[in-house]
């Protein structure tokens, strides 16, 4: 990601407590990191995200693993993030949720369909992973498995990992994902819903408003 270590800290700060005001987390859930020059600034443990204050996000060097000393424990899912900078040199920043409709759809539910334009163009292509044990090595493997596929990756019966090429991109892929999957348990109530086709989703994918929207929000803060 552009910028310094101290305009990423803000930013990081600016994007969980947009997490926790849309209820995207409760209490000390889920966790955001962002990468710079090879480190990457990471969430500490036990805090709520809307807590942290810029000095309190955790320095990782992404090559070696080793974490500055600030008197806090990066948050328990630093595997899941380290590997899965180490894997994709594009992802500028990760941000792992617990939102509620994911949660629900991983319940009964496996494979995400594409069913609207804005689903299709800032997300396209959802994976989702079987339980596994959090904050563990399995969880990190497992993710970094799936990291190279999608953007967004769905947590059997545990949350959601988006990521970006930078905060803003991972963040709104969060809420877009959420709401889909909001959509999708809405229709499948009252019947099977109807899906973007193969070629629907391409055309969206193709329109020069997409891209040029995309390009935004790949740039802005």
């Amino acid at each position: 990601m552009a910028g310094n270590s101290s305009s990423i800290r803000e930013e990081l700060c600016k994007y969980a407590r947009k997490t926790v005001a849309n209820k995207l987390v409760v209490g000390p859930g889920g966790n955001l990191s962002a990468r710079h020059e090879g480190y990457m600034y990471l969430s500490p443990s036990g805090f709520a995200l809307d807590e942290i204050e810029p000095e309190q996000w955790v320095e990782v060097n992404i090559e070696t693993g080793a974490i500055k000393d600030i008197g806090l424990r990066p948050s328990s899912e630093v595997l899941m993030h380290l590997y899965a900078y180490r894997a994709n040199p594009d992802i500028g920043a990760i941000v792992h949720t617990h939102p509620p409709y994911c949660i629900a759809f991983t319940l009964v539910e496996q494979e995400l369909p594409v069913m609207f334009p804005d689903q299709a163009a800032l997300v396209g292509r959802t994976v989702y992973v079987p339980y596994v044990l959090p904050t563990t090595d399995k969880l990190a493997d497992a993710v970094v498995d799936k990291i190279n596929e999608a953007s967004s990756i769905l947590l059997g019966n545990h949350g959601l990992v988006t990521t970006g090429r930078n905060l803003r991109e991972a963040y709104y892929r969060t809420e877009v994902v959420e709401e889909s999957t909001k959509i999708y348990l809405i229709a499948s109530a009252i019947r099977e819903p109807k899906v973007l086709t193969k070629e629907e989703y391409e055309e969206i994918a193709s329109l020069e408003s997409e891209a040029y929207r995309i390009e935004l929000l790949q740039k802005m803060k």
